[in-house]
């Protein structure tokens, strides 16, 4: 295997710049950058991390707990971690908490034995339904860089990578009622979760800026050992809806099967988005219309926020709150100029 010297020699430059480069330092030109990791791709050079992390007192590893490893907007994300923990020269180590306090706890507990260099965690269901953070104050208390994504809490100082919940539904409520409707409901799935409770509450806040009242009853709350199909049935049946955002991916496209099964036509009479991947949208017919969270890129900005803290002098100073916009990806759910898309 071809040494770091080797490569230095072969492109007549010093070792310093040859690893600055691999490294994309900013003391290196674009143009060197590229030659010298051109020919590391040609010699298949693999930096020794052993030896990387002695030298630097580093474990170039990044720990990552998610509670659903299933869910398809965290497996988006992590996708979006391992891009950039590739760039950046570290590997991963992923922990699921499958919603649990207690294996979060676990899982830091381990992380926290010099395992890895800095965390990215999106918080348990359990754990915000507790309100239980004490196990996270103590692990930024050792100093452990920490970054949160989508389900974060305001009880821990840390970088947080989120989007606008509230105002993405505000504005598909606004966006809906251009469309001329005028009965719009909203169906959830995730209330309990602080994701949850800002979307309903930009649906909340949309319906009385432009209807001037709110009525409870057109929003539906579904527990996890409820029935969705049975709740969503009685749903539509019973309010005559003409649209409907749903929370979750899941039941957008529940909904819009069993409105046609009650002879509704889509988006004619019921205009139906859900929040969630695209690709879930296969489900029904007419393919849902989502609003895309753009997971890939809150994984990478997460990498690239933890390895600038890591790198940083000042750890403990000027946390930051990244918020990403959302997409709609139209289809023939709703009205207007949309178009399915395959």
């Amino acid at each position: 295997m071809i040494t770091l010297k080797e490569l230095a020699k072969e492109l007549n430059v010093s070792v310093s710049t040859v690893s600055k480069a691999l490294n994309n330092s900013l003391e290196i030109s674009q143009k060197t950058i590229e030659k010298v990791k051109k020919l590391a791709r040609e010699r298949n050079y693999s930096p020794n991390k052993i030896a990387l992390s002695l030298k630097n007192n580093r474990t170039l590893t990044i720990g990552v707990v998610i509670p659903d490893i299933l869910n398809r907007f965290y497996a988006t994300v992590l996708n979006g971690i391992q891009e950039s923990a590739d760039r950046h020269g570290y590997d991963i180590i992923t922990f699921t908490t499958k919603e649990s306090l207690v294996k979060e706890m676990d899982s830091l507990q381990i992380l926290s034995r010099g395992t890895v260099d800095g965390i990215i965690i999106a918080i348990s269901e359990e754990t915000i339904n507790k309100n239980y953070f004490n196990h996270l104050k103590e692990f930024s208390l050792k100093n452990i860089p920490l970054v949160m994504f989508d389900r974060v809490t305001d009880n821990i100082n840390c970088d947080k990578v989120i989007i606008d919940d509230f105002q993405t539904i505000y504005n598909e409520v606004e966006n809906l009622h251009k469309q001329g409707r005028r009965k719009i409901g909203f169906i959830s799935t995730i209330h309990d979760l602080n994701v949850g409770k800002f979307r309903a509450n930009g649906f909340r806040k949309a319906s009385f800026d432009l209807y001037g009242s709110f009525d409870k009853n057109l929003i539906l709350k579904i527990s996890k050992s409820e029935d969705k199909h049975v709740k969503i049935k009685n749903y539509l049946k019973k309010n005559m809806v003409d649209s409907v955002i749903s929370a979750d991916i899941v039941c957008g496209v529940i909904t819009i099967n069993i409105a046609r099964s009650l002879g509704l036509t889509i988006p004619e009479q019921l205009s139906v988005v859900g929040f969630g991947d695209k690709t879930i949208s296969d489900y029904s017919t007419p393919r849902l219309s989502t609003i895309e969270q753009n997971g890939n890129q809150i994984g990478s900005r997460s990498v690239d926020l933890l390895v600038d803290r890591m790198n940083s002098k000042w750890f403990g100073l000027n946390k930051n709150l990244n918020v990403f916009s959302t997409e709609i990806i139209p289809t023939n759910s709703i009205p207007g100029e949309s178009k399915d898309i395959t």
